[in-house]
């Protein structure tokens, strides 16, 4: 079995509708220039409110991916 080493890097997804929403979108947009994407880790969620009500969610993620050998 081959070991595998892994990256860890921080990033920030924003949505309008929903924490999930945000996870998906930076998730989404990470993928397009990080391969290997395996894990992710919801570090932090944030949110902008208007008028008493959520207008931008905002999540903090830490992502793993493989290195290529």
């Amino acid at each position: 079995m081959d070991a595998h080493i892994y990256k860890k890097i921080e990033i920030v997804g924003t949505s309008d509708k929903s924490s999930d929403d945000a996870i998906q979108n930076a998730l989404e947009k990470a993928s397009r220039s990080i391969h290997n994407l395996r894990w992710f880790e919801v570090i932090e969620t944030r949110g902008n409110i208007e008028d008493g009500q959520v207008a931008m969610w905002q999540v903090t993620l830490k992502v793993g991916f493989t290195m290529n050998s």
